[in-house]
Parts: structure tokens; sequence; C-alpha cells
């Protein structure tokens, strides 16, 4: 009986050598694997941005609040209010037509500015304008004067205003229209530039802006008119 050939498996050498063992030679445990460090750590500036503008909307949150609380305490001690005007007359010295039938008018205006506030003064400061429309046309304007009113002060205002108007003739005709009527309605707006005083500190300048929408009988130079309606608005421009 012929002698089994016993075959015996070769061993890769390469494979043998680069085959990491499991078990480490002291025991019987299994080696941890090492963490190999990312190459590019995240960077920081994100987290640097949101921070910064965290911290400018906070700012500017307590800067609203604490403008908001300094105006409360400033209204309610010194309770300010809007100072009243009314029209008190109107006088035409002269409405005629000039020889390039231009439309020359002057009104005589008189004016009660009433300031009603406790606490608070108001400079009338150069620049101030007052002037009188007809449907959209002005007829006339003038200066108003430079002054202080004081505290709950009643000042009278006498404004003489002029204009030249170019389409004089059309003008003049509509004028002579609604006068049959014996209602003429007229637009006096203000535009003066004020500062305000709080005790002895002065602001800035702001404009009282405002219009008085009034309706006469006449418009004859030289006559009594009688303001048949008035309404005054006036606002505050900042």
């Amino acid at each position: 009986m012929a002698d089994h050939q016993k075959i015996h498996p070769m061993v890769d050498v390469e494979a043998a050598t680069s085959r990491v063992p499991l078990v480490s030679d002291k025991g019987t445990g299994i080696r941890p694997q090492a963490q190999v460090p990312p190459l590019n750590p995240p960077r920081k500036s994100g987290s640097c941005f949101c921070k910064c503008f965290c911290w400018t909307i906070s700012i500017l949150v307590l800067l609203i609040i604490i403008i908001a609380a300094v105006i409360g305490i400033l209204y309610l001690v010194f309770q300010p209010k809007l100072p009243k005007y009314s029209v008190d007359s109107l006088k035409i010295s002269d409405l005629r037509l000039n020889l390039d039938l231009s439309l020359y008018a002057k009104f005589d205006v008189k004016i009660t500015a009433n300031n009603p506030n406790k606490k608070i003064g108001i400079y009338y400061e150069k620049g101030g304008r007052l002037s009188v429309w007809y449907t959209k046309t002005q007829l006339c304007e003038g200066s108003l004067p430079k002054f202080y009113q004081g505290h709950q002060n009643i000042t009278k205002l006498d404004v003489e205003l002029t204009g030249q108007n170019q389409y004089g003739n059309t003008l003049m005709n509509a004028l002579q229209q609604q006068q049959q009527t014996g209602r003429i309605p007229l637009d006096l707006k203000v535009d003066a530039p004020v500062a305000i005083k709080l005790g002895r500190l002065k602001l800035r300048k702001v404009r009282i802006l405002g219009e008085c929408l009034l309706v006469v009988d006449s418009l004859s130079a030289n006559n009594q008119i009688s303001i048949k309606a008035s309404n005054c608005k006036f606002k505050l421009k900042l």
C-alpha cells in the first residue's frame, strides 16, 4: 500500500508579516484602535460672529428702552400740547389787475397764537411763512415775526401778505363769479420753524405745519370781510 503523501499548505510570508495580531503579548484583550486627529479642525469664527451680533442687538434694545423711558418721563413731567391758532380777521388792502393782466393782492391777517403749556416755551424762529390760497392757487404770502412765547401765553399777530399771479385775468373772473354766491373758500397755510424750551433746555428746531380752511363773504378791497366758517388743523414735523 503506497504511502500517502502529506500536503502542507504554503504560508504567505508577506501576508503573515503584514497581519496585525488581535491579541497582545501580555494578554488576551483587544487592542484599542488609535484615533486619528482631524486634518482641518473646525473654526470658531461663526460662534464669534453670533456672540457679537447678540451683544449688538442687546445693546440696541437696551438703548431703545432707555430712550423710551426718558421720553415717557418727560411727557409725564411737562405734558406737552400743540399750540392753537385762530384767524381773527382778514382784510384786503388791494386786489387788482395790472396792465400785464397779472393779479396783485395785498391782505392783512390778524392771528391769535395760544400756547396752552404750563412748563413749555416756544421760540418762533426766523423763516416762518403764512400764505393765502384759492383753489390751489397762491394769492399772497408773508413772513411770520420772530418772537418767544412763554408758558400759557396768548399772542396777537398782525401779518401783511402780498403776492402777484401771472394768470390774473382768469383768476379774477373766477373770484368774481364765486363772490356772487357769498361764500368764497380760502386756504390759509402756516409753516413755522420753532424751538421748544423745556425748563432751561432749548431743544433743536422743529416745524409747525397747518392750515385754516376759511369761508368769507367777499373779497372787495377796503371793505369789512366776514369770516363765515373757519377750521384750523396743525401738526408738528420733526
